[in-house]
Order: structure tokens, then sequence, then C-alpha cells
């Protein structure tokens, strides 16, 4: 399970904040970047569709390190519409190839759920 920790805003709406962890292969560096400096358009709908906001993707020695905010109400329905998406399975079709994920990942995970240990507004 995702430990997360959930801001309530005026809204039924609940945010979400998401660290997650995966190792990029070394040779695959280049590529990683110059495909997420173009990142698809029906990609980007998309993530934004399933209610992800401020996103971002760093890379340091061979990790990437991803930062997310989710504001939907149902957030396995979001990633399940996601999963379905054509546009989007070609992509991770892509992308998958590039990353070698961390073996102590949670069954089921691609990129590994961090803890949030400490956060200021």
């Amino acid at each position: 399970m995702t430990r997360i920790r959930e801001v309530r805003s005026n809204s039924a709406r609940v945010m979400k904040r998401f660290g997650l962890i995966n190792r990029l292969r070394p040779e695959a560096l280049q590529l990683y970047k110059e495909c997420h400096q173009s990142v698809w358009p029906g990609v980007l709908a998309l993530i934004t569709r399933c209610n992800i906001r401020n996103y971002s993707i760093y890379q340091k020695d061979g990790y990437l390190f991803a930062y997310f905010e989710y504001h939907g109400t149902d957030y396995k329905r979001d990633m399940d519409k996601m999963a379905r998406c054509p546009t989007m399975r070609r992509w991770w079709s892509i992308m998958e190839p590039m990353q070698d994920p961390l073996e102590t990942r949670a069954e089921g995970e691609w990129w590994a759920d961090m803890e949030e240990v400490f956060h200021l507004d």
C-alpha cells in the first residue's frame, strides 16, 4: 500500500502526494531524457484526466524519482483507466525496457512507492 499524506481541501477531493523510485539502465539515460522532452500529447492529456497534477521525474546516479499529486476521489479507478489506454500502454512499452525495477518493490508495483517522512508547505 502506498504511504501517502492526505491533504483535505474544501471540496470532496483529497490531494495525495506520491513519491516513487525506480532505476534507469545506464545505456538508456539519453533516450529516456529525449523521450521526456517530447512526451506524447495523448499521454499528457490522460495523466491530467486521471487527476494527476504537479508531476515531475528526477534522475540521479541511475535512479529515477517521481513525484506527483493526485487530486481525484478514486485513485484505483483512475489508475485502471490509465492502464487500459492503448496510447499509455504503447508509451510504457517504450519506457519499461529502459528501467530496472527495485527488488524491494511491493508485488504489482513497477515503480516502488516511497514513504514520505517529511513535508513542509
